[in-house]
């Protein structure tokens, strides 16, 4: 049977997909791109924000469309819309043959034999414990870097956020298994290894009973073929100081954090359900670069919360100026039923939204080009992702440089380089978002 897998939405995702495509692989399903030639379409789904969940419906709709048309046999759906909104899928999109949530994927197997074979079926589980893999991820990355997810679910409650609704409460997956599953992918060749959950500092609070993100760091630290381990999603009030000294102490641990601080006014922060005000935000910002003066920093902020006035986002706008974050991602609010914040008083107008998001990211635009400049001169290691087509150039990542969400370098050379290869770089120009440089 032909299998085409659509995976839509964050990392933590596509880590299940990978799992999936594991198990369906051994049950000898044969992937295919060409969806007229699939009997099977999955689709793993994501409803996060609006634009999330359109993207997911849509892309649902597309398939559905195949059945008239093309061979496709089943058509199934995974992932965080099914588990958000499966009577809604089933009753207007009767197309769709199986819906699985978000902590049930384990059966997918079972689930396209039973769509293959003309019965409807679902299952949603519980949103407690976590599934039992019964075989190895089919990487969908390129082979040099790969996501580990090392918890699932989060118990912070955000007013903006349906995520605990949909994955259920944090749930640390054990050391033991992380550490199997990263030697694995070590062994076939994964060189960087990127940390994701719904917030990674959190780790281990449950399984050992206090929080062990830094004993993990140790231990992968320790295995044979990894270059780089990086950490994302780190939520700022949770960065405690052993790790602090285990980013400082590994090696191969990236002088990189995700913290996604949302804003930076105290009132939007305490409306958002955040646990973090001003002020703590600028002492956790001026502490990490004290003692690691070369990290950094990623964060992502909402524009146009509810009751978000002039001056808060100016003051927004002040901040980030002040910070200067390395990296930085602005998204416009997205209001998600179910939610308190969906329900809040002084809902802002699309345009207002996005006027501030434009406001804010051209800002960084200058922030960054900025700290672009000051790094002329500077060596780097970075991974290659691929060659400029027609050019002595290929296209790299420092440690700065998380894929796909963050900048390149762009490296001249006539040497033959691969893909995953690991060089070192000076770096001679800059771009808004980008880097130039030479092989050293």
């Amino acid at each position: 049977m032909n299998l085409l897998f659509v995976s839509l939405g964050c990392d933590k995702n596509l880590v299940d997909s990978e799992y999936m495509l594991g198990m369906l692989g051994a049950a000898g399903y044969q992937m295919t791109d060409d969806e007229q030639e699939a009997d099977v379409v999955i689709i793993n789904s994501c409803c996060f924000i609006n634009d999330a969940k359109e993207e997911s419906i849509n892309t649902i709709l597309q398939m559905a469309e195949l059945k008239k048309t093309a061979k496709l046999k089943a058509l199934i759906v995974t992932g965080c819309l099914a588990q958000r909104y499966k009577e809604e899928i089933l009753k207007e999109i009767p197309e769709v043959d199986a819906i699985l949530g978000t902590n049930s994927y384990e059966d997918i197997v079972h689930a396209a034999e039973e769509a293959l074979g003309g019965r409807h079926y679902r299952n949603l589980g519980t949103l407690q414990g976590l599934p039992k893999l019964s075989t190895k991820r089919s990487l969908t990355t390129g082979g040099h870097f790969a996501y580990l997810k090392i918890a699932e679910g989060c118990n912070k409650r955000c007013t903006y956020c349906v995520i605990p609704s949909i994955r259920g409460n944090y749930r640390s997956i054990p050391m033991e298994e992380l550490l199997e599953t990263a030697r694995e992918l070590a062994e076939q060749g994964v060189k960087e290894l990127i940390l994701v959950a719904q917030e990674t500092t959190l780790y281990g609070i449950d399984l050992y009973g206090e929080k062990s993100l830094h004993r993990l760091l140790d231990e992968l630290n320790q295995i044979p073929g990894l270059y780089w381990i990086r950490i994302l999603y780190c939520y700022p009030e949770e960065i405690y100081d052993e790790l602090i000294s285990s980013i400082k102490r590994n090696k191969k641990v990236c002088h990189y954090l995700d913290i996604p601080i949302q804003h930076a006014n105290s009132d939007i922060l305490k409306r958002m359900g955040r646990r973090t005000n001003k002020e703590d935000l600028v002492r956790i910002i001026t502490t990490l670069r004290k003692e690691i003066p070369d990290i950094a920093l990623r964060t992502t902020l909402i524009c146009g919360f509810p009751g978000e006035t002039e001056e808060q986002h100016e003051e927004l706008m002040q901040f980030v100026n002040d910070m200067e974050f390395d990296r930085l991602g602005a998204f416009i609010y997205s209001p998600e039923e179910g939610t308190p914040a969906a329900e809040m008083e002084g809902q802002i107008s699309e345009e207002v939204k996005l006027n501030r998001q434009e406001a804010v990211m051209e800002l960084q635009q200058e922030v960054i080009f900025d700290k672009n400049e000051e790094m002329k001169g500077q060596e780097l290691y970075a991974f290659i992702e691929g060659k400029v087509a027609d050019e002595n150039a290929y296209v790299g990542r420092t440690y700065k440089d998380t894929p796909e969400v963050d900048g390149y370098i762009f490296i001249n050379t006539s040497a033959e380089l691969m893909t995953g290869d690991f060089v070192k770089v000076k770096i001679t120009g800059a771009y808004e978002y980008d880097l130039i440089g030479e092989i050293v």
